[in-house]
């Protein structure tokens, strides 16, 4: 599905294409989350989005090439959702959302911390976690030995959850 381009201006284009409600939402619960099913994406986000916004969302990303889908070989009725190297590089993107969103809104402490994390670790930690996000979406190969920033971000993520006194 091609974009209705109204300029060439690439605010104005990357507006068109993630200015929706949801896009990003769903791209994030992806991206952080690794939530890859239909009903992990449905049921897992704080947003609470519907099935049929969820759907429309999906082939909106999956036309844009923004995720790619495949069966899922343990259930074939299941399909997998994988960021695509477009979405991938979207990391910095996020990261400057979640340090302006802390800086003027009134995030909660345990939604926040990822933020808080990327926004402390700069450049050389987007890029940790894009070359892992390639090895988990595309297939990269990495090092035994390397850094799991999803893991670093989910840990800190579970503290906050642990601290406030939170559930899962």
């Amino acid at each position: 599905m091609p974009l209705e381009e109204r300029s060439g201006c690439p605010i104005n284009l990357s507006m068109e294409t993630f200015g929706d409600r949801w896009s990003l939402v769903v791209l994030r619960d992806i991206m952080f989350g690794n939530r890859r099913h239909f009903r992990e994406l449905l049921t897992q986000s704080e947003e609470g989005i519907a099935s049929n916004i969820l759907a429309a969302r999906l082939k909106r990303l999956l036309d844009l090439r923004l995720v790619s889908k495949r069966a899922d070989p343990g259930h074939k009725q299941k399909a997998i959702y994988s960021l695509t190297e477009k979405s991938i590089q979207l990391v910095p993107v996020f990261a400057m959302l979640g340090a302006w969103g802390r800086k003027h809104l009134p995030v909660s402490r345990e939604l926040s911390v990822r933020a808080q994390l990327l926004e402390e670790g700069g450049p050389a930690l987007w890029e940790a976690f894009m070359d892992e996000l390639r090895g988990i979406h595309l297939g990269a190969t990495r090092a035994a030995d390397a850094r799991s920033v999803l893991a670093e971000l989910q840990a800190a993520y579970e503290r906050e959850l642990a601290a406030a006194g939170c559930r899962k």
